[in-house]
């Protein structure tokens, strides 16, 4: 596989993976309300739309917005808990998803910025051959000719052994 095959399939693979952690956290969250399921119905919905900001982010392979939104999902998170809405449980669960998200959000993020740390530099060292290039031939154009051979008959053979005589 050609290297930029690669890179892109390792990319999709990627996004595909930071998407169904994105599912898996949302199953954790979703169905949540009465107190039965350990989780009161106004951290549920807000917790849900902590979710929904994640999968939105790895949908759009917005990598630097899923991170941010799984922070802020755990801040919300700890801060239900702390107010006794949300069961020990349900944290576990939830915040196990949580770290699978943050976890394939931060693969996708490292297969992301080598990419574009390659294609920096890529672009950098071409701009520098460019440059390189046109340097070459502007001094092409301006150095003088060179000297058209002589049309002095006058040495010919002579010094060379072959003095005619």
């Amino acid at each position: 596989m050609s290297r930029p095959q690669s890179d892109r399939w390792r990319a999709a693979a990627a996004k595909g993976l930071t998407a169904a952690a994105a599912l898996l956290l949302a199953g954790s969250v979703a169905g949540c309300g009465p107190a039965g399921t350990g989780l009161q119905r106004d951290s549920a919905s807000q917790l849900q739309e902590r979710v929904l900001g994640v999968s939105q982010a790895a949908a759009v392979n917005d990598l630097t917005g899923g991170l941010a939104a799984v922070d802020s999902l755990e801040a919300d998170l700890a801060s239900a808990v702390r107010n006794g809405q949300v069961s020990e449980e349900r944290r576990r669960s939830i915040t196990a998803a949580a770290t699978a998200v943050r976890a394939d959000l931060t693969a996708a993020k490292t297969v992301a910025d080598a990419a574009a740390a390659k294609a920096a530099q890529d672009a950098a060292a071409a701009q520098k051959q460019a440059e390189a290039d046109a340097a070459a031939a502007q001094a092409a154009k301006e150095a003088p000719a060179p000297a058209s051979p002589s049309s002095d008959q006058g040495k010919g053979n002579k010094g060379k052994g072959n003095d005619g005589g």
